[in-house]
């Protein structure tokens, strides 16, 4: 059975951070990842076709908010990205879209944040893979399109393994990126019948886990269904398209829909994801299939209405190919946050990291790279 000192549940840019930020400080921490997707992003992920290389979507977040100022651990861990162009300032248009489908400059802090808005080149996908390359110092192991379903605690160490057993891990610490194993929304979500970190600390043995489960067992997140459209080549004529266009709060109230982004291929062509709202159904294994292709059936009904005043890129949508609806089952934490005291749990060796974490940023991608970034700091002083 392989056996590691740290192991990390979660790919995405928390997770990643977290282990970039210890190759910074010079750890020498034998590390697995463990991620349920194809590879690495999470939210910040990027939607890839076999047969088309050249095909990068990000399906997730476009591109995320950095305030003006934040601790120099942080901006260590940055500073590498943008020399390297890895990350970068996006100076595209971004628009509102009123109830009554008119587009307008937008306004508000959401949409157009004070410090701008930054994105991946040549897609989200590469800041969480640039973080991973530049820990080439530290001895780390990928595991992809692995799903962690069982846990337990024995002694001085973790089990961890996957939904049929047949896959397993032995780690010394853990760390959850994201909050599906130690949240009751797993039971409804994934049929699962206990919160598998609970199942693996009883009640009482770290009053530390004990207060972050039962603050979590009351944290509530929204949920997101996002189309895929591939919509060609765009007959553009020099028109410059907005890189994202946000629906105002009558515009949502209306049609449902949160945000709407264009994205050119590399090939010319163009690629527009729609961030639908839920409409609150319970998801459950028995009726994800149906609700996927039901927002899929919705939101493409949707787009005759929500493009009309972007002709060039309504004309394009009798030709537009669907590629799926991905569904965002904890796309932003809402509420109670997990204070940062209890980032890391000591007597169970687990640790916590995400966007769902308390402090600046909470509910954002900066939250969660910060949060990544002091986890490691606790760990590398713990070591």
């Amino acid at each position: 059975m392989n056996e590691v000192d740290l192991a990390v549940i979660g790919a995405g840019l928390s997770g990643c951070s977290l282990i970039g930020r210890l190759q910074q400080l010079g750890s020498d921490l034998t590390i697995a990842l463990i991620e349920a997707g194809r590879g690495p992003g999470g939210r910040a992920a990027t939607r890839r076709r076999r047969e088309q290389s050249s095909w990068l979507l990000n399906h997730g977040a476009p591109g995320f908010a950095l305030s003006n100022f934040f601790p120099e651990s942080m901006e260590e861990l940055l500073a590498p990205l943008r020399s390297a162009g890895v990350l970068q300032h996006d100076d595209r248009a971004v628009l509102s879209l009123d109830a009554q489908a008119g587009l307008s400059p937008a306004n508000w802090p959401e949409a157009c944040p004070e410090g701008g808005w930054w994105h991946g080149i040549p897609c989200m996908a590469s800041i969480c893979e640039a973080l991973l390359d530049a820990a080439g110092s530290i001895q780390l192991s990928r595991q992809f399109e692995t799903r962690v379903r069982w846990l337990e605690r024995r002694q001085d160490h973790w089990l961890l393994q996957n939904e049929d057993r047949s896959w397993c891990l032995m780690a010394k610490r853990l760390v959850l990126s994201g909050t599906l194993l130690a949240h009751p929304r797993s039971l409804k979500m994934l049929a699962w019948n206990d919160v598998p970190l609970r199942s693996a600390v009883e009640e009482g043995v770290d009053v530390g886990l004990d207060t972050a489960l039962s603050l979590l067992q009351h944290s509530q997140a929204e949920v997101r269904w996002n189309l895929m459209v591939d919509l060609g080549e765009l007959a553009l004529n020099g028109e410059r398209l907005p890189a994202q266009i946000w629906l105002n709060d009558a515009a949502k109230a209306r049609w449902k829909v949160e945000r709407l982004v264009l994205q050119q291929q590399s090939d010319g062509r163009w690629g527009l994801v729609v961030h639908g709202l839920d409409s609150g159904e319970a998801i459950t294994p028995q009726s994800q299939s149906r609700l996927l292709a039901q927002q899929q059936q919705r939101l493409l009904n949707l787009l005759p209405e929500l493009l009309q005043a972007l002709p060039v890129v309504s004309a394009a949508l009798e030709q537009a190919t669907p590629l799926g609806v991905m569904r965002w089952g904890a796309s932003r934490p809402l509420n109670n946050p997990l204070p940062p005291e209890l980032q890391w749990c000591p007597t169970s060796g687990v640790g916590f990291c995400g966007d769902w974490i308390e402090g600046p940023g909470f509910g954002r991608a900066e939250g969660a790279i910060l949060s990544g970034v002091n986890l490691a700091e606790l760990l590398h002083a713990d070591r």
